[in-house]
């Protein structure tokens, strides 16, 4: 009927999937959106929340407990709990796109300042003291055509 051979498996799939997400009292949320990020039900929120760029091990904790939020799943968070926890991190940390914004704003200032630091981020090297000799030879293969035109420039 559709001119696919695999067709009806393929609706098969499809509708095994609504119905894993229907109940009985409506349709079931697979994840929940926190800032601009979504994050997995399935998981404890500790772990749930570090999966939002710039939120980790330790401020999710910090998070649970300045909240005064158990460490459960999340899909057992009740409504007011997760308007809180959406309120808090929102409002007080900057995570998600804004925070890539920021730091990518940062190394450009850096590159346009020509320090130290924006000339080695440029040269796509390591920018922090670590070693070069025996370390980061990826990022020194594709130095060597571009390094001359740069170390002219730096002198």
């Amino acid at each position: 009927m559709l001119g696919l051979r695999c067709s009806a498996g393929a609706l098969s799939d499809v509708s095994r999937r609504i119905l894993q997400t229907m109940t009985p009292h409506g349709i079931r949320v697979q994840g929940i959106r926190v800032g601009s990020a979504e994050i997995p039900d399935h998981k404890r929120i500790a772990v749930s929340l570090q999966s939002i760029y710039g939120i980790g091990r330790n401020r999710a904790r910090q998070i649970l407990s300045e909240l005064s939020i158990d460490n459960k799943l999340t899909r057992e968070l009740t409504g007011r709990e997760l308007m809180a926890l959406r309120e808090h991190v929102s409002s007080t940390y900057v995570i998600g796109e804004d925070l890539r914004r920021c730091v990518n704003a940062d190394i450009a200032r850096l590159k346009s300042l020509q320090c130290y630091k924006g000339i080695r981020h440029e040269d796509k090297l390591p920018c922090r003291g670590q070693r070069t000799k025996t370390n980061s030879r990826t990022a020194k293969k594709g130095l060597n055509s571009v390094s001359d035109k740069h170390r002219a420039s730096h002198v």
